[in-house]
């Protein structure tokens, strides 16, 4: 059994009334209590959950929703909270630390991310892009640099083994830019306002609030 996560949405907070338009849209044709869709989406990429985990958690709070609805709610909101976080995201750095995993897609394993080496293809493309660069793209090859993008895989494998997989690329894309949204917030990506501590929900929900 699921222990139910600690849910920190307010409904008094939150009004279909006061949502932005986009939201809005989006949510019109969403008939359940906006802060039950809120969590449920926000579990999904923030737990390692399944939909089927998800459905039995909020049946015990006496809704009925069917784990294919969640993965619809999942679907449509995920790509709104993705935007409203990269318009908030901090500057990344210099460096870059690129590695591969695989998630399974249709019942095939796939890459999740393209290793960057120094193969005739790359070293092409990059001469391109940095004939047109003040400052080059250099690649470091060493086995030492992916530790810490080797951690970031294991935290994303977490929450995507209960999924078993994914229906296809675009529910895979999406679903991930979701899990990683959440990932880069407990990292502390998103700038927030000074003197304000939000928590990560908090901050995952600020699209709406």
């Amino acid at each position: 059994m699921k222990n139910l996560p600690e849910a920190p949405v307010k409904k008094e907070r939150i009004s279909r009334k006061t949502l932005p338009p986009g939201v809005a849209e989006v949510m019109k044709r969403l008939h359940f209590p906006l802060d039950v869709i809120l969590r449920c989406v926000r579990w999904y990429v923030a737990y390692s959950l399944s939909l089927r985990d998800l459905e039995e958690m909020i049946a015990e709070h006496g809704i009925e929703v069917d784990h294919s609805t969640v993965h619809r709610w999942v679907i449509k909101l995920v790509p709104l909270f993705e935007k409203s976080f990269r318009q908030h995201k901090r500057p990344v750095g210099k460096s870059w630390r690129m590695d591969e995993t695989y998630i399974k897609v249709q019942g095939q394993w796939k890459y999740l991310y393209r290793a960057v080496d120094k193969s005739g293809a790359n070293l092409a493309a990059l001469q391109a892009i940095n004939a047109e660069r003040e400052t080059p793209i250099k690649i470091r090859q060493c086995k030492y640099l992916n530790n810490i993008v080797e951690q970031d895989h294991r935290a994303i494998k977490r929450i995507t083994k209960p999924m078993l997989g994914f229906k296809d690329f675009r529910c895979a894309r999406i679903i991930l830019s979701g899990i990683e949204v959440m990932h880069m917030i407990r990292k502390g990506q998103m700038q927030v306002k000074k003197s304000t501590h939000p928590s990560a929900a908090e901050q995952f929900y600020s699209p709406v609030m």
